[in-house]
């Protein structure tokens, strides 16, 4: 189930039970007008994305993992892909908290769940192992990291294991990332900037 559809299902139920309840005619018509607007009012302003947060789940990191000042290594996953993001955060950072619509600075280490081989880092001897930065939210990065990265805070290295309908979806994105793949990421909050205030 997507996000959206998590947030329209209730509504959808609410305009069904509204419509049952003025086809029985047992419910005053100020009521039924009532609930009509309220219905058409969550229509217009759903409850957005970012309201939500997905609790991280602490878990030990491996040996390859635990040292963040060192490029993870991500051993390779077992059994099938999960449906839903999994967040795990393998060091609790204690800094600043990530927020929708901060700007971020991140490493990461991105491998294929399928069979553990990396496809992508920022952590490149070449270019000095600058970090990759984005606004949280903004849609610069996929559905998965936009989610996953919520509620990090500075300091801290986060698993996010993500399906591929939260990744690059049936396109994929070749050559290296296959279609329908899920992916495994260690990404390290370097810094967050607060969105500014409106």
């Amino acid at each position: 189930m997507t996000l959206s559809s998590r947030f329209i299902s209730p509504i959808l139920l609410g305009l069904a039970a509204l419509a049952l309840l003025a086809g029985c005619g047992g419910t005053d018509s100020s009521q039924a007008d009532k609930a009509a607007a309220q219905a058409r009012e969550q229509l217009k302003n759903p409850p957005k994305a970012q309201d939500l947060t997905i609790k991280a789940v602490v878990v030990k990191p491996s040996a390859g993992e635990a040292d963040i000042k060192t490029k993870p290594a991500i051993a390779k996953q077992s059994g099938k892909p999960p449906v839903d993001l999994v967040v795990q955060d393998l060091i609790v950072g204690t800094g600043a908290e990530a927020k929708t619509g901060d700007t971020v600075d991140v490493q990461y280490v991105g491998v294929l769940y399928a069979n553990g081989k990396e496809f992508d880092t920022s952590w490149k001897e070449a270019s000095g192992n600058k970090p990759f930065t984005f606004t949280l939210g903004g849609g610069q990065v996929i559905s998965g990291w936009d989610q996953g990265i919520v509620g990090m805070k500075e300091g801290g290295r986060r698993r996010l294991i993500i399906p591929a309908d939260l990744a690059y979806g049936a396109q994929g994105s070749p050559p290296s990332i296959p279609a329908n793949a899920a992916l495994v990421f260690d990404v390290d909050l370097l810094k967050v900037k607060a969105a500014a205030a409106k």
